[in-house]
This record gives structure tokens, C-alpha cells and sequence, in this order.
């Protein structure tokens, strides 16, 4: 009795800071449902939602401090409904084959590959011989021709000829699940073009979305007209949030100083559009005493500012981190218009719900995470400083101060889920912050916002020359910095339950009031405690069947230096050694023998061989316990094989091997199992035992 009156009590505690708690609920039950291995029916969702109604009566009768947790479970199931409504209302065909032939659609996103091709998405898409119900709403098509690939227009119809394959399955067991990702983009097919892309038509009725992209594809053509290079493609992205002229290099030295955030419209840009554009209307009713005391201008300029931040959210595409950043700045300004308090987290929470109802998907990307938990982090660290009295301090002090703490807070908010995604870690990033945040907010978006003013009137180009000479200086900064010797940091990718474990814990020390907000301290612990215990797999086999990597005692060595090297690159991230291709396939690990590679696992013998001519040389299995290869097998093998026809159904494998010497074989599409995006999973993972020999 005694430990339920004391969870009562601390039940009771939290009235008054609940609601900070709805968007974690949400995210409980989108998380839930994504982590399902077999797609729940619809019904199974009405009769819970029958029962969740239950609950919510149940939770107004019962004793006050039992009625939230009722009520979280409520929201709870709100969350994985909400999943699984967004994943009904996206659902679109997928491509099940590999295509080859014409190709026609409507230009919706004009963007870069990850090798720095320009690439086209695609609607309204017609296909040869495939009728429009098979035919996927969306595709999209990096462009490898030779002659010019540039001059393509939002809304243009276009033909070329092309390849077409169903969006990759994830690269190893537990990896990043493109598939899903491209089912919420709508895209049901993803390929390459080597043959000019021919613009068959104009675009004759849009849609407002596709007008906004135009708008901002101009805006963007524009600012790269006034300013060369990489500075242009650098302003294009914080003012237009057009990154398709931004090299690979320029991101990954943003990415290597921590400064990647920057290309984000977000809290910062969006806070000194706003904070600028109410500046400015307050500043102009202050010229004319009478009006300003006859009219509410601190409200009329808090109206102006959120129509002006509403219009930049939609030309800027929208991403979540802009979306998180609109809503804040929303709440803020109603709160100026209602006399309210602005800034609190319940102001975060609203944002966070906000995105999760329209956007479900969302949690599970970095850009979610990484945006509130560097909001939810400043928050808490500035609300607590309003008790330190900071008086002594030189007012000339007071504003680089703030920006190296800022800095500093949000780099370590963000820093384990940052190196939880992309694996690594910028032990520099603070110093290329202090270097750069402060030229952003105080030069590079005021000049860019006073361009935007200006430019009706022809009078832009003295402030974009501003803002340039400032971005520059940040492109110069994130290169000298990323060539610090040790300043990049990388680390194992964690198990996929680290982060839900780690998050709930640093949510729990960031909303909980009373003592029992210290359990976040071993929670969170025992997070990291996890991921420090992360075992990856010893053999890794790609689902082409044409690369493996086994782990030595320097890394994972790879089978051939050239070739699959998306996938490689992957597998050498996640293993926190990102070493090139050429140089992962120097060491020790495997036999060589052509374009046969054999390894051995706790004495199973593992035979890689690829091309037609050396399989055809191949007796049996030539000794092998598993023959993987990347041709068709036309007859049995004496042993366990994996050829392309298997590995369409399994996806790529990760090997283990048990302490008894039994072989552990994990599919990727056993883990990622049968939902609307996959088209179906492997039943169970593979196991191999002598005994059963």
C-alpha cells in the first residue's frame, strides 16, 4: 500500500506538466507500430480504438492520479493509429521488376544524389507497357548522361530512357529502411538515366504546391545569379531551401564541424525573419505617436510576422525543421497577441504534436529528433539561468556568452542522436559554431532578409553581396576546421533500441517534476551502456550478391575494391570505421582466388564467387558450407546457397555465430518484416547447426 500511495503522490506531482507529455505518447505509439513486424489489420485497430474509448470513460471515474496514465494509454493508441492511417492515405503502387525503357512525368523536386548527380522526381509518370493502376505515383531519376543536365523547370513534362528498380531494401539486417522512407515520399520506383531528359511540354494547370516550388526554384536560379559558387548554392539553401547546387564535399565538411544545421531553415532563421519583420512594423507605427497609441501595434506586428513566416515556411519546402520552427514561432506570437508567456515547453510540445499528427513518419528521422532535443535542451538550460544573477558581468560579455552556451547546449543535445544516425561525432564543432552562429544571426540573415524586402525595387544585390561575404566565411571556417587532425569522430551505429531507451530517459529528467525525475539518470545510462555493448555482425552479405565483409581484427574487409560501393560505404559507417572502399579490401579476412573469395566463421567455410565463368568452374561447392553468388543457380548444391533469386526474398544477411558454433543467418527483410513498403518479409532468420548436418 505504501509504494502505491507513493506512486500516487508522484503522479500527483506532475499536475500541471502533463501536457508535455502528449507528443511522447503519440510518439509511443508511432513508434510501436512502426516496430511491428506484420501490418496490423484494420479491424485490429477498430476494436482498439473501441477499447481506448473505454479507457478514456474509464479515466474521468477513477482516482485522479491513476487517470493520466489511462489517458497515455489513450494517446498511445491515438499515436499508432495515426501511423496507420498515414501509411493507408500514402499508399501507392510499387514497382516489383526491373524496368528499363521511357520514362514521362511531371518535374515536383529537382534535387542531388548522394554521387552529385542531379536528380529528378517525378508525378503523373507514364511507363511503357504498364498500365496506370501498376504504375507508381511517384519516381525518381538521377541523371548520369554525358551532355548537359541542367535548365530543368519545376512542372515541365519530360521523357527520357532509363533504368527502374523497386526502392532498395536496407543494406544490412537493422540499417536505415529505405524502403519505408520512399513510401512516405510517395515514390514507388527509383533508377538512373545515361540519355537526355527531353521536355515534351510546358506545365499548363499547377497545383499551389507546385507553384510554391516554382516560386522558390526562382528564387533560388536568382540568388545563384548574383552570387558564384558554392556561397550561391550556399544562400540558395538558407533562403530558398534549395540544396541541389550544394556539392557533396560542402556538406560533408558542414556535417564534420557541426555545422550542417545551418542549411536547415529552422529556429534560427525563422526566429530572425520574425523577430526582423516585427521589428520593422513596430518601428514604423513608432514614427507616427498617434496611431501607435490608438492601435494594438505590438499585436498587429506579431500578425504581420506569422503571415510572413507562414509564407516563408511554404516557399522554404517545409521540412520538419522548419515546421517545428514555424509552430514555435506561431505559439510565441499568439502568445504576444493574447499577453501570454511565449516561450516554455509547452510551446515545444504543441510543435511536436503538431508535426507527429501530420507527419507520423517523422519521428523516426533525425531531423524530428535532433530539432526538439536541441529546442527542448536550450529551454530548460536558458529557464534555469533567469535564476543566476549575471549583473557583474560586462555587457559587451553578455552576447558572444550566449552564443558559445547556446552552441554548446545544443551540440550535446543533438550530439548522441547525430552520432546515432550518421556515426559520427565533431569534437570541434563548438569552436566552428562560436566561429560561424554568430556572422549567420548577425549579418548573413538580416542582409538576406533585407534582399528579399528590397527586390521588388531592384536593390538586392548590395545586401545578397553581404550576405555572401559571411557565408564565405562560414564555408571557410567548416573547411579549415573539418582538416583538424582527430576533429572527426566516429562511432558504432547502436542497436535500433538504443535510442528509444536513451530518449526516454532524457525526457523523463526534462518533464518530470519531483525526485522521481532522477530515474532518467540510470535509464539513460544504461542507454549508453547499451550501445557501448553493440555487437555487429561478423559476415555481412549484400542482397546483390556480388560483395561480403567479414570483421577482422583491424575492420571489416570487403571482398573487391570496386563495386557496390553505396552499400560499403554503409557497412564500414556502421561499423564506426569508415575507411575508403580500396583500402577495407586490402585487409586480411578472405582467400582470393579470381572472382572467387572464400571465408571461414568458427570453422564454417563461406565461398563468394561472382560471374557466369566462375561459377561455371565451380564443382558442388568446392568444400563450402554456403555458396553465395550474384548469377542465377540453375541446379542444387550440396550446401547452402544464397543466389539472386533467394536474396530478392531475403534482402542483405548478417552472419553470426553462436557460442556453439551454430551459424546465425539474418535477413534484413526477416527484420524489417511484411509491411505495405517491403511486400512482404522472410518468416524466420536462418540457422545452421553441425548437429543437424
Amino acid at each position: 500500500m505504501r509504494a502505491i500511495s507513493q506512486i500516487e503522490n508522484a503522479l500527483m506531482q506532475q499536475r500541471g506538466h502533463l501536457f508535455c507529455w502528449v507528443p511522447v505518447c503519440l510518439g509511443i505509439g508511432i513508434g510501436g507500430y512502426f516496430s511491428l513486424q506484420d501490418e496490423p489489420h484494420l479491424l485490429i485497430f477498430v476494436a482498439t480504438g473501441l477499447l481506448l474509448t473505454l479507457v478514456a470513460v474509464a479515466a474521468r471515474l477513477v482516482h485522479t492520479a491513476i487517470a493520466p496514465l489511462l489517458i497515455g494509454l489513450v494517446l498511445i493508441g491515438c499515436g499508432a493509429g495515426l501511423a496507420k492511417f498515414r501509411t493507408e492515405t500514402v499508399a501507392g503502387p510499387v514497382i516489383g521488376f526491373r524496368y528499363y525503357g521511357p520514362i514521362e512525368g511531371r518535374i515536383v523536386n529537382i534535387d542531388r544524389s548522394g554521387s552529385d548527380a542531379v536528380r529528378l522526381t517525378l508525378d503523373r509518370v507514364v511507363l511503357n507497357r504498364m498500365s496506370r493502376d501498376r504504375t507508381p505515383h511517384k519516381v525518381r531519376v538521377s541523371l548520369h548522361g554525358a551532355g548537359p543536365q541542367g535548365g530543368h523547370r519545376p512542372g515541365d513534362v519530360v521523357m527520357t530512357t532509363g533504368h527502374l528498380s523497386p526502392p532498395a531494401s536496407p543494406a544490412e539486417p537493422y540499417g536505415f529502411d529505405f524502403q519505408r522512407h520512399a513510401w512516405f515520399m510517395e515514390i514507388g520506383a527509383v533508377g538512373y538515366s545515361r540519355n537526355p531528359v527531353v521536355r515534351i511540354a510546358a506545365p499548363v494547370r499547377i497545383d499551389w504546391r507546385l507553384w510554391v516550388f516554382q516560386q522558390r526554384r526562382a528564387l533560388s536560379d536568382a540568388v545563384q545569379r548574383e552570387i558564384e559558387g558554392e556561397a550561391g548554392a550556399f544562400a540558395a539553401a538558407i533562403m530558398a531551401g534549395d540544396r541541389s547546387a550544394l556539392s557533396q564535399a560542402t556538406i560533408a565538411n558542414l556535417r564534420a564541424t557541426n555545422l550542417a544545421h545551418l542549411l536547415a531553415i529552422s529556429g534560427l532563421h525563422m526566429g530572425l525573419l520574425v523577430g526582423f519583420i516585427f521589428a520593422i512594423v513596430r518601428s514604423v507605427f513608432a514614427l507616427a505617436p498617434p496611431v501607435a497609441l490608438r492601435l494594438p501595434s505590438k499585436k498587429i506586428a506579431a500578425v504581420c510576422a506569422l503571415l510572413v513566416g507562414g509564407a516563408y515556411l511554404a516557399l522554404s519546402g517545409g521540412n520538419v525543421a522548419t515546421q517545428r520552427a514555424y509552430i514555435m514561432v506561431a505559439v510565441m506570437l499568439v502568445a504576444v497577441m493574447l499577453d501570454r508567456k511565449a516561450l516554455t515547453l509547452r510551446a515545444v510540445a504543441i510543435a511536436a504534436t503538431i508535426v507527429l499528427l501530420l507527419q507520423p513518419e517523422a519521428l523516426v528521422g533525425p531531423g524530428f529528433q535532433m530539432s526538439f532535443a536541441a529546442t527542448t535542451a536550450l529551454i530548460l538550460v536558458f529557464r534555469n539561468l533567469r535564476n543566476i544573477d549575471m549583473q557583474r558581468l560586462p555587457n559587451w560579455l553578455k552576447p558572444p556568452l550566449s552564443v558559445v552556451l547556446s552552441s554548446a547546449v545544443a551540440g550535446i543535445a543533438t550530439a548522441p542522436f547525430a552520432a546515432a544516425h550518421f556515426n559520427q561525432i565533431a569534437h570541434y564543432g563548438l569552436l566552428a559554431n562560436v566561429l560561424s552562429v554568430p556572422l549567420m544571426g548577425l549579418i548573413v540573415v538580416p542582409a538576406a532578409v533585407l534582399a528579399i524586402c528590397l527586390s521588388p525595387f531592384g536593390l538586392w544585390g548590395i545586401c545578397l553581396s553581404i550576405a555572401a561575404a559571411g557565408l564565405k566565411w562560414i564555408l571557410f571556417v567548416s573547411n579549415e576546421v573539418s582538416q583538424i587532425e582527430g576533429g572527426l569522430g566516429h562511432v558504432v551505429a547502436p542497436a535500433w533500441y538504443m535510442l528509444p531507451v536513451m530518449a526516454l530517459g532524457l525526457l523523463f529528467l526534462a518533464l518530470t517534476q519531483g525526485r522521481i525525475r532522477w530515474l532518467g539518470v540510470p535509464i539513460t545510462a544504461m542507454a549508453f551502456g547499451l550501445w557501448g555493448q553493440t555487437q555487429r555482425p561478423e559476415i555481412l552479405v549484400a542482397d546483390s550478391g556480388s560483395l561480403m565483409g567479414i570483421m577482422g581484427t583491424d575492420g571489416r574487409a570487403l571482398s573487391k575494391a570496386k563495386g557496390n560501393s553505396f552499400v560499403a560505404r554503409i557497412w564500414l559507417e556502421n561499423d564506426g570505421t569508415p575507411v575508403d572502399q580500396a583500402l577495407a579490401a586490402k585487409r586480411r579476412g578472405f582467400s582470393r582466388q579470381e572472382r572467387r573469395v572464400r571465408g571461414t566463421l568458427q570453422g564454417w567455410d563461406i565461398l563468394l564467387v561472382t560471374g557466369k565463368t566462375a561459377l561455371a568452374a565451380v564443382r558442388g561447392c568446392d568444400g563450402a558450407d554456403i555458396l553465395i553468388t550474384n548469377q542465377i543457380l540453375d541446379d542444387p548444391r550440396p550446401c547452402t546457397t544464397f543466389d539472386p533469386k533467394i536474396l530478392r526474398k531475403t534482402g542483405a544477411l548478417g552472419i553470426t555465430a553462436g557460442p556453439n558454433g551454430d551459424l546465425f543467418i539474418t535477413p534484413a527483410r526477416y527484420v524489417a518484416g511484411s509491411r505495405p513498403w517491403n511486400q512482404g518479409g522472410v518468416d524466420a532468420p536462418i540457422i545452421l547447426s553441425r548437429n543437424h548436418e
